[in-house]
């Protein structure tokens, strides 16, 4: 009995890891297609545009898009935006999709851009305000997204 439990442990923890490492952003997306395949679906869904700027190294950044799949943070962003996640590796890469929008990765990852479904910005992270998405912990990551929702109201 001890090593079915051994076993079923060492399934669960190897399983943990595995998950742990699942890519949050997609290396080898073109980013500029991203952003124009979600901002055709934005336009369709009569919804905003949220651009999450990111890479795979990132532990803010995957914080950031666990704290997406929790139950209430989910339905907030599902009803409000499209969302769209950026690699931009070490600060290297789909810097073109950025741009336009200002400096947004500047003062670290993850940043999020909020656009029109017509691409214009209404909101972007230029300081840095969820660069350190691990200490602002669950309940301060849903506030930021609860406060930018209601803005939007």
């Amino acid at each position: 009995m001890r090593s079915l439990s051994a076993l079923l442990l060492s399934a669960f923890l190897s399983l943990h890891v595995l998950a742990a490492d699942v890519p949050v952003y997609d290396e080898s997306a073109d980013g500029s297609a991203q952003v124009v395949q979600a901002l055709a679906k934005a336009k369709s869904d009569t919804k905003q545009l949220l651009i999450v700027f990111g890479a795979n190294w990132c532990g803010d950044c995957k914080m950031l898009d666990g704290e997406f799949k929790k139950p209430a943070l989910k339905a907030l962003l599902d009803a409000n935006y499209v969302i769209v996640k950026i690699d931009v590796n070490r600060f290297n890469k789909n810097l073109d999709v950025v741009k336009p929008y200002g400096d947004v990765i500047k003062k670290g990852i993850p940043s999020i851009v909020i656009a029109t479904s017509a691409n214009q910005l209404v909101y972007a992270t230029n300081g840095g305000e969820l660069a350190d998405a691990r200490k602002m912990g669950e309940a301060g990551v849903a506030e930021f997204f609860q406060k930018l929702t209601n803005k939007k109201s």
